[in-house]
């Protein structure tokens, strides 16, 4: 099959990039696969002829925007030139309405994946509302990362929806004493990293890691007691999470939550808020535990620090982990292409 991507690939950042990295390099093995992306970016040299970018002004607002309808009439022009026998948006809104768009002037197949804040954040802003329930409504197949999001999907409009869940990808281990109780994320309100920063003052004796950038970052510095340290952003996440003994997940929303998956296939179990697409990965008492209160986070941190159980839900953490392959991953959304294309 000759395969069309769209949406935020590398050197772009964020989930939905890593997301696509992941999956064009199983799906490549047996296919060919083109990548539109947001630019200007510089495209790694093994793919330069595989991706394609539209220049969009780098404001937040304007971007999305710009690339609805510049992306649409690129993907027509890429469209006529290939060929493609699918083409398949990740995240519903400004990026899957460019296919929309484009797909009513040629009438292709277009699949459409919804990762999180999508559903959670964009389909309640005006105009993201519309771009999210005109997409969900006209693809020809919606997929949804989690069981949580398939349901938000359904009420926003889809007819259908496969759920599809992300893969891990193999991180750096590195043998090391686990030491941290460590946070993962962009330092913005929705991940409640302040959460995390009050929870640090209960525990004086352990050592605290805020891994991520954001626009909260000086405040919680100054509000951190002394054994909290911020790191920023870090790419080898891998070495981090092999020091961790513990991973606490406070977002308010959350779509999946990869780096649950992340920390258990280094053996680190995780601590999670009770919402969104959370529950799913963290196997109540097994890999994890979640919490609704925060008196419910200090007792499940309190429990998962002692070294047995913290050293069981490691194990089973590391199984957990394996159910969630790229290979898996790709070989679900190549039947959906199949199913389609029948």
């Amino acid at each position: 099959m000759r395969i069309l991507m769209v949406g935020h690939y590398p050197p772009h950042g964020g989930g939905v990039a890593r997301h696509l990295d992941n999956l064009v390099r199983e799906l490549r093995k047996n296919h060919e696969v083109h990548v539109l992306t947001y630019g200007p970016v510089k495209v790694r040299e093994f793919e330069k002829d595989l991706v394609h970018q539209v220049k969009v002004p780098p404001i937040y607002g304007l971007r999305g925007t710009s690339f609805t309808f510049l992306g649409a009439k690129k993907i027509a022009k890429l469209h006529r030139k290939f060929k493609f026998d699918v083409i398949h948006a990740h995240f519903v809104g400004t990026t899957s309405y460019a296919g929309v768009l484009a797909k009513r002037r040629l009438n292709f197949p277009l699949v459409v994946t919804a990762h999180g804040s999508d559903l959670e954040h964009t389909a309640k802003l005006t105009i993201g509302r519309f771009y999210v329930r005109e997409s969900l409504k006209e693809a020809d197949r919606v997929v949804a990362v989690s069981h949580h999001l398939s349901k938000l999907a359904l009420s926003l409009g889809a007819r259908e929806v496969r759920v599809v869940p992300n893969g891990v990808e193999k991180l750096e281990e590195v043998e090391s004493k686990k030491r941290f109780i460590t946070f993962i994320g962009a330092l913005r309100e929705y991940k409640s990293p302040e959460t995390f920063i009050e929870l640090a003052s209960y525990f004086p004796n352990e050592e605290f890691l805020v891994v991520g950038k954001g626009p909260l970052r000086e405040k919680l510095e100054k509000n951190a007691p002394q054994n909290v340290r911020f790191l920023g952003y870090r790419e080898d996440v891998g070495r981090i999470l092999s020091q961790s003994k513990l991973l606490v997940l406070p977002s308010r929303r959350e779509g999946f939550g990869l780096v649950i998956l992340e920390a258990n296939s280094l053996g680190v179990p995780v601590v999670g808020r009770r919402t969104g697409g959370i529950p799913e990965l963290i196997r109540e008492g097994k890999n994890g535990l979640t919490f609704g209160t925060f008196d419910e986070l200090l007792n499940g941190v309190r429990k998962l620090l002692e070294p047995k159980t913290n050293r069981k839900a490691g194990r089973i953490g590391r199984n957990v982990a394996k159910r969630y392959s790229w290979k898996d991953v790709a070989r679900e959304v190549e039947d959906l292409y199949k199913s389609l294309l029948e």
